[in-house]
Formats: structure tokens, sequence, C-alpha cells
């Protein structure tokens, strides 16, 4: 009866994971997390499946960052309500930080301060929702924007991005789903849920397609700087004379201060094709709504821009190349696995199950509920993301745990192999 109440359990599980529109991260994790036993022989819980890597010490933020807080908060003037589009000082400093990047400056005006990146993501999909208007998202992607959409009404049309090409962008999907009733196209990079980091090249070819097309770009570059592989990262706005880009971004992975919730959206519109007064105004309505993080972290903002050294952010990309180094090369000793592109940015990876090889695991959901039953290991079903049958691994944490979670990951797949098909 034990057993039958468990499967039962699993099943009901996995039939509100499968609800996709109802799909959050946090919540698939927590449902993986009430799925552990809790018996006497309980072992620590690896989570590789969120990408919040301040839980571990080689992955904690600048002291210029927390001396920064501190110092804001001490002086006593920033404990009332901010303006809602956010602190000047903030605006300006995030207009500076990202015009290093641009050919143009910025101006603060374009800059918009939000509660981290996820509000960013919110306020663009709210400000461009019309009646019958859809959106063009990558599969796999981030699920925040699919729930933003079912929100506002706006149909969700997905492109693909392709694993044996590196994760580059279909092109041609693009252009085949894109119509007069398209409101943006979503580009992430660096990549979550894949690790990939796009070329100048290929950043150039997907504003060109924007532009067939005429749309604009939402570019989420909550990532931003965090490559370590063959290509550097480079700024979507970059190519915002060919088509509008509304960049999203955030403190909270570069600067390892994820719960802090300082992230930005901003308007690169050299050509004001898209920014009218009319836009403004309803930007500004939803700051309004939504309101903006702590008074006091803003005004911190400049402070800890100009003053983390190189030395913090070089650090950080040494420690996430060796751990996704880690990840590659131990995933292909797990044969029911495969990797097929070894990740240049951000903190994760996308594997492929092939379930062929194994047995009693129906799909990748069932994997990852088994897997944190049986071994007190999270992974983020590519369910989650829009691949089935794959996962997606966190590496940004500790390189032990990292090398321990993997071993147990290794140890669940020989226990559920197929034998007949590997001999």
């Amino acid at each position: 009866m034990e057993n039958m109440g468990s499967q039962t359990n699993i099943s009901f599980q996995t039939k509100q994971v499968e609800t996709f529109t109802n799909i959050t991260i946090k919540g698939i994790l927590g449902l993986l997390m009430d799925n552990i036993d809790g018996g006497e022989d309980k072992r620590e819980v690896i989570s590789l499946g969120i990408g919040d890597p301040t839980a571990h010490s080689c992955f904690h933020t600048t002291d210029a960052a927390k001396e920064a807080v501190v110092e804001s908060l001490l002086l006593d003037k920033f404990n009332g309500y901010s303006p809602s589009s956010g602190l000047p000082i903030a605006r300006k400093a995030i207009a500076n930080y990202l015009s290093r990047d641009l050919p143009y400056d910025l101006s603060p005006e374009d800059v918009y301060v939000t509660s981290g990146c996820t509000q960013a993501i919110e306020i663009a999909v709210s400000i461009l929702a019309k009646p019958n208007s859809n959106i063009l998202l990558p599969r796999p992607g981030f699920p925040t924007y699919l729930l933003c959409a079912a929100f506002r009404n706006v149909e969700v049309r997905y492109y693909d991005l392709l694993p044996q090409n590196n994760w580059q962008v279909d092109l041609k999907a693009i252009e085949d789903l894109a119509d007069q009733n398209t409101i943006a196209i979503v580009v992430i990079n660096p990549g979550n849920p894949c690790g990939n980091v796009y070329s100048y090249d290929h950043l150039e070819k997907i504003a060109e397609t924007a532009k067939k097309v005429k749309t604009l770009i939402i570019a989420d570059e909550v990532y931003g700087h965090l490559a370590f592989g063959e290509n550097p990262f480079i700024s979507m706005g970059l190519f915002s004379s060919i088509t509008p880009i509304l960049t999203l971004g955030s403190l909270s992975k570069r600067w390892l201060i994820p719960g802090w919730r300082l992230g930005w959206f901003v308007i690169n519109d050299p050509n004001c094709i898209f920014k009218s007064p009319k836009i403004v105004e309803r930007i500004k309505k939803y700051c309004d709504i939504g309101g903006g993080p702590a008074t006091f972290i803003q005004a911190a903002v400049p402070k800890i821009i100009e003053s983390t050294k190189e030395d913090f952010f070089r650090n950080t990309l040494k420690m996430l190349k060796k751990n996704s180094d880690i990840c590659y090369e131990k995933i292909q000793d797990i044969s029911c696995i495969n990797c097929p592109y070894r990740s240049q940015g951000s903190m994760v990876l996308m594997v492929k199950l092939n379930l062929t090889l194994l047995k009693d695991i129906s799909d990748d959901i069932d994997f990852c509920f088994k897997l944190a039953k049986e071994e007190s290991v999270l992974l983020l079903p590519g369910t989650a993301v829009g691949l089935k049958n794959w996962l997606r691994i966190t590496f940004a944490v500790e390189p032990s745990f990292l090398e321990e979670g993997l071993s147990r990951l290794k140890s669940f797949c020989l226990r559920h192999s197929n034998t007949k098909i590997i001999n």
C-alpha cells in the first residue's frame, strides 16, 4: 500500500508538471524536494536545479557590493519610496555601465529599474501585448516568458534552438512563424538553459531577421558577461540600429546577488522607431503598479558598479569554466545521457536522456522524481524549459558538491540501466 501511495503521488506530481502553462522552475523543484525520502538514512540534498549559487562559499559576492549597501543604509537618506522608474543615480549608473558595450551612450531616461529581471520580463510583455498578438520564444527557453504571455493573453509561438549547431537560433523558423501580429522575438544570451554564447555574426543575423519580419527583439541578458568559452559576450543592443532592442538584465548573476532583486528594463532604440511618449507613459504606469527594488539597494548601484574589481569577475568566470568542464567530462561516463554541447556561458547546460538504455523510466519528469527520491539529487526536467526527455543541470556550486551530485547521478543511471540493450 505504501508503494502504491508513492506511485500515486508521483503520478499526481507528473500531471501537475505537464500542465505547461502552470510551470515555474521553483514550483517543480519544490515538488521534487517534497519527493525526497526523509528516512533515517537521509543524505544531504544536492541541488543542481536552480541558478542561485549563493549557498556556496566559492560564489559569494564582492566585498565592494556589501560595503556599498551598508554605506547606503547608514546614510539614512534612502528609507523612503523611490521614483517609480528608479532612483536617478541608479538609472544613470546602469546607463553608463551598459553603454560600455555599445557604440553610443544610453540616456538614463532609457533605463527603468526593476525588481530583478523577472519584473523586467513582465513589463516587456505587458507593454507590448495587444489583442490577437503573438510572441516568439526560444525552445528550450525560460518559462517565465510563457507565464507572462499567458496572463496577457498573448499567443506563444516557439522557434527551435539547434543543439547540433551550438544551440543557434533557427532563423528560417522565425521567418515562418512571424506575422503582422508578432510583437517581439525573445533572445536569451548567454543562454539559459543551454549555456550557449552567440557570436557577433549570429546576433547580427537575428537582428536582420527581426527587421525582415518587422518586429523588435527582447534581449534577455541576465547572464551578461558570464561567458567563458570561445565567444565573448556581445550585447544585442549593438544591433539596435537594425531593429529596436528591449534589453533586460540585472546585477543578480554577474555580481552573485540574486536576492537583492536589482534589475533593469532598457530601451535600445537610437532611431526612435519604437520609443514614443505613449510607450514611455505605458512603461511608467507598469512601474507604478509593480514598484521596484528597495530604495537603499538602488542607491548603492553606482558604487557597486564602480568599485567592483575585475579580479572578482575573472575569478567567477574561472570557477564557472572549471565546473562546466567537470560537468561535461563526468557526463561522458554516463551512457544514457548525452551532452551535445559544452557550456560556454551562464551557469547551466542541457543534456539528453536516452530512455532506451533505461528501465522503469518513462520520461524526464519520471527520471527527476525518482532521482530525487533515491539519490537526493535535484535536476530540472527538460519539460520545464520546453524540451521533453532532456535535463537542465546547474553547475554554479562547489566543485566537490558538483562531483558528488554527478557521481550519484551515475549510480542512479547504472541502477536503472537496461542491461539487455547495453549488453
